[in-house]
């Protein structure tokens, strides 16, 4: 599995420099996450993890997500998550080497409890689908061939 990666060349100002980027999500239930990234193989970032949050490992570029109970996220952050029934925060995707692997995705998170909200179909030359965890947080795996 490898997450998109793309070369781009940042814009040299001020002399300000990331080191890294993640993501933090809000979610309802630290046990459920962490009961539904595991069983899919994705390596917990063990250091940091808590009664209030968890944290993934995803890809061979080690992109880190940090799952935040909602309630502390929102205090932390000072502001308001949206309802992820009503709509989509952000599309996270992961890469696939074949068809094949496209459907044993789908397989695996139909398994370990994620809702797939469009089957696998052919897009382009590619093949992908599209699931959220239970929480909400919406991926789609897709094989392109030559990516």
């Amino acid at each position: 599995m490898k997450i998109f990666a793309f070369n781009i060349t940042p814009i040299k100002s001020n002399n300000m420099k990331t080191k890294q980027i993640w993501a933090n999500l809000a979610v309802a239930n630290i046990q459920r996450t962490n009961r539904f990234y595991s069983q899919l193989g994705f390596q917990p970032n063990s250091e940091i993890n808590s009664e209030e949050m968890t944290s993934f490992s995803f890809g061979e570029n080690h992109f880190i997500i940090n799952f935040f109970l909602k309630e502390i996220i929102q205090k932390n952050t000072k502001t308001e998550f949206i309802d992820l029934t009503t709509g989509i925060e952000t599309v996270f995707s992961l890469s696939a080497d074949s068809r094949n692997e496209v459907d044993e995705w789908r397989e695996a998170i139909q398994n370990a409890g994620g809702k797939i909200s469009a089957e696998p179909y052919e897009i382009g030359q590619g093949y992908t689908f599209v699931f959220s965890d239970p929480d909400g947080h919406t991926f789609n795996v897709l094989y392109w061939p030559g990516m």
